[in-house]
């Protein structure tokens, strides 16, 4: 194989953040990735993000590599088509609230019945099943549950208001755990020949994700974020945010042989953190970096997203990729992030348009003729981009 994932197909009906990136990442892999989508597109093609032709940047970013076919799933022949379609997949994805997918028929207990092997992603933000299944959820609402928020606003000051996380780490976690489950499914089903349901949902993983402070509270019947407020306020300790010319720099300083380093570096008996205020002061992010770093303090560059593409290690590691979209724009999106010797994940095409492989799946998956797909556009059960 070329691609690890090069004999799988998935249906994806997914939309937003959380359901798209785990389909991208699987994409990434080799798998032939369909998004399923209604002729009026889902949600997540006008947001979050600015609008750029008319989509939003964050639907550019979490659905490379896939293939878009446009279906009114509730005009009869539009369902009868994605049914036809299930049966030549071996993975169907979905966010939807719990029990939309029944609402239009599509259901496990129907797919099942037309692909027995079939395994079935139920993506959600608080389960299929238990009290607050009905409830919907956003990436804020999954890491406030799961005690990410308050750890994120009180880690420095415990009398501070609790700050959401950046980055919608409540989605893309998440979509890990949900494409590794899948991957773990696609296993099973190669040893055992069944197919399975599988339900991930937000607030599970982020709980998971949490483990390290629950586990600590059931041992010290303590909240841990209280000891560590007393021990970051420790000013012999090199740990946190240090200003620098330019900006910011985080260090995280719990190497005893580099601290004798920068001893020997700056000539001081003690270092601490006026020690290294003062001698970062007046100089750049990549300055400081440089002379800490090499010194064998770990520590970083404080960034804005768009910085890292300029970094020399990214760029070396080849984390930038220029993709072409349909509408003959270019534009840079990040790498598959994990290097393989024998089959690595790649970015081989842009976020697609709103039903730009429609007829080029129903003709090759389904053998259904041009004429036959005229009538189905003209019907409104399907829709066909075009340039």
């Amino acid at each position: 194989m070329k691609k690890i994932l090069e004999d799988v197909r998935i249906l994806d009906f997914t939309h937003v953040w959380f359901g798209p990136y785990c389909t991208m990442m699987l994409a990434e892999l080799g798998a032939e990735v369909i998004k399923v989508e209604p002729p009026w597109g889902t949600i997540g093609r006008l947001g979050p993000g600015e609008l750029v032709n008319g989509v939003s940047t964050t639907f550019y970013a979490l659905n490379l590599n896939k293939k878009d076919i446009s279906i009114d799933v509730k005009n009869p022949e539009g369902l009868r088509i994605v049914k036809e379609l299930v049966k030549q997949s071996d993975v169907v994805a979905q966010n939807f609230a719990p029990g939309t997918m029944e609402k239009l028929g599509l259901g496990y207990d129907v797919l099942k019945e037309l692909k027995p092997d079939i395994i079935y992603a139920a993506l959600s933000g608080f389960g299929q099943e238990g009290p607050y299944s009905r409830y919907g959820s956003y990436a804020v609402v999954a890491e406030a549950i799961s005690g990410h928020t308050y750890a994120t606003g009180k880690q420095y000051d415990y009398e501070g208001p609790p700050i959401p996380m950046a980055g919608a780490l409540g989605d893309l976690g998440p979509a890990m755990y949900a494409a590794f489950a899948i991957v773990a499914a696609l296993r099973h089903r190669d040893k055992t020949g069944e197919g399975q349901w599988i339900d991930v949902n937000q607030v599970d993983s982020m709980v998971a994700f949490n483990c390290c402070s629950s586990v600590a509270y059931n041992l010290i019947k303590e909240s841990p974020i209280k000891r560590r407020q007393n021990r970051t306020r420790d000013p012999t300790l090199i740990w946190g945010v240090f200003k620098v010319k330019d900006g910011w720099i985080q260090v995280a300083g719990e190497r005893p042989r580099a601290i004798e380093n920068l001893k020997e570096l700056f000539d001081v008996e003690e270092f601490t953190q006026e020690v290294l205020i003062d001698k970062i002061k007046d100089m750049t992010r990549m300055e400081a970096f440089k002379i800490l770093a090499d010194g064998g303090l770990p520590c970083a560059p404080i960034y804005e997203a768009y910085e890292a593409i300029f970094d020399p290690h990214l760029q070396a590691r080849d984390m930038w990729v220029e993709v072409e979209h349909a509408t003959k724009t270019k534009h840079l999106v990040p790498n598959f992030p994990v290097k393989f010797s024998k089959t690595p994940g790649e970015i081989t095409s842009a976020s697609p348009m709103l039903g730009q492989h429609t007829s080029e799946v129903l003709k090759n998956l389904l053998k259904m003729e041009d004429e036959r797909i005229e009538e189905l556009i003209k019907e409104g059960a399907i829709v066909q981009w075009k340039d």
